[in-house]
């Protein structure tokens, strides 16, 4: 079995009851909303990566103002015929402010939009589970960077 180490880093901007999201193609291409972040490239630290991926996403330049957990998924994914692929997800949630940049769309990227929806519109956005767990880990800030049933 193929084996697969994904890191990530992603920032939850909220200000004035919004959160910043970026819209991207889910792999049956249907529209869904994601955080702005992304892959860490080979050597980066991951502060770098979500400053990064925040201003190609969004445009705008952010300040990271803390870290607000980490998740781990692992899961076991089939494609067709092929082997099984071994997932190992690891994704680094920042808390970040913006502070400089206008809000524009990315051209030739992984997102094709993005934008500003109130906390209160959450629920009813198709979005990733990534965005749920954010907010969660902003709302409850948890002493270990882990929610609490990430440890079963």
């Amino acid at each position: 079995m193929r084996q697969k180490l994904r890191v990530a880093a992603y920032a939850i901007c909220v200000r004035d009851g919004q959160i910043l999201l970026a819209r991207s193609p889910a792999r049956d291409g249907t529209p869904e909303w994601v955080l702005p972040g992304g892959g860490m490239e080979h050597g980066e630290d991951p502060y770098d990566t979500v400053r990064r991926e925040v201003e190609e996403e969004t445009g705008y330049r952010i300040e990271v103002t803390g870290l607000l957990g980490v998740d781990s998924a692992h899961r076991v994914f089939r494609n067709g015929f092929g082997p099984p692929v071994d997932h190992h997800g690891v994704r680094f949630v920042y808390e970040a402010r913006i502070v400089g940049g206008e809000l524009r769309n990315e051209v030739n990227g992984s997102t094709d939009l993005a934008a500003w929806h109130d906390l209160d519109a959450v629920p009813g956005l198709v979005r990733i589970s990534m965005v749920d767990i954010a907010l969660r880990m902003w709302r409850e800030r948890p002493a270990t960077g882990r929610l609490a049933d990430a440890l079963e």
